[in-house]
């Protein structure tokens, strides 16, 4: 079995909303998938969630943005989040469910808790969902819609208020974000902390200063990137090639993943949340929960 560092060891000490341990044994790292979000079909999502809970996965997430820019300079639909969430739910009945990650300045913080505490009611004991205060990326969307952009510290501030909103309805809460004011309100207001991107050695440095500055045993530290997934590593790589992963992506057949999700377990997360550039596929679910998971650990 590979060593567990003391970090992660500590955050073990009080479980979160699914997966408990067993018989006092340490749990794996739980594994959750991102939804295909930006699509005309809510069916398509909702296949995909019910492939992952089928195949055993710990949690599936929604994207909230209001469009994306695809290639060529189209733009791709999106689902609405909170009403995606909501038929998420209702098309599940076990695994986790959350946004990853809720932009607290779309919504005032009231409306934002008030649909938190819907989906707890939808789905109680599996609401696991992040928080985020948005980044330069964002901008496009926001004035394309007329909603400005805010600074930084008005963003933060909607953040914080928000997610103090959001506690003791029912729901885990996690926020997003490398920012250190965003890592400040995560540590002080949130139950969780989510990063995207970056290789494990760099998580591992920020997941040990997240839980200092928490000084919570049942703080979560959540790790959350791409991925291209094959039968084998030379199918996933020809994948890869195929749908111009770009830098920083997981690319590799069952066993190459689960060598590289373990290196960020180790280095102290309890989740990593992973976002197929092939969304649409259910076989990424299946060879997750099938051919993945039975390695971790």
């Amino acid at each position: 079995m590979r060593p567990v560092s003391s970090a992660r060891l500590r955050s073990r000490a009080t479980s979160s909303v699914v997966g408990e341990s067993v018989g006092g044994e340490e749990p794996r790292v739980k594994v959750g998938l991102t939804l295909p979000s930006f699509v005309e079909d809510p069916e398509i999502p909702l296949s995909v969630a019910r492939a992952a809970e089928d195949a055993g996965l710990d949690g599936v997430f929604v994207y909230d943005h209001l469009f994306r820019d695809g290639r060529g300079g189209r733009r791709r639909p999106a689902l609405e989040s909170v009403a995606l969430l909501g038929a998420v739910a209702g098309a599940t009945s076990r695994i986790a469910v959350g946004a990853l990650v809720f932009r607290a300045w779309l919504r005032p913080a009231a409306t934002l808790a008030t649909t938190i505490e819907t989906i707890a009611r939808l789905a109680p004991g599996r609401v696991v969902t992040a928080i985020g205060s948005g980044d330069s990326q964002s901008r496009e969307e926001n004035e394309s819609f007329g909603l400005g952009f805010r600074t930084v510290a008005e963003r933060v501030g909607a953040l914080e208020a928000a997610v103090r909103a959001a506690n003791d309805l029912g729901a885990r809460i996690w926020v997003g974000g490398r920012h250190p004011a965003v890592r400040d309100v995560a540590a002080r207001d949130a139950q969780g902390w989510n990063g995207w991107g970056g290789d494990a050695d760099e998580f591992g440095a920020e997941a040990v200063e997240m839980r200092r500055m928490a000084d919570r045993p049942d703080f979560d530290c959540t790790w959350g990137g791409l991925l291209v997934i094959g039968d084998d590593d030379e199918d996933a790589t020809e994948k890869a090639a195929r749908l111009q992963a770009s830098p920083g992506t997981i690319v590799g057949g069952p066993d190459g993943v689960a060598r590289q999700l373990d290196a960020y377990a180790a280095a102290g997360a309890d989740w990593v949340v992973l976002g197929p550039i092939d969304s649409q596929d259910p076989a990424n679910a299946q060879r997750l929960g099938a051919r993945v998971q039975p390695l971790l650990g």
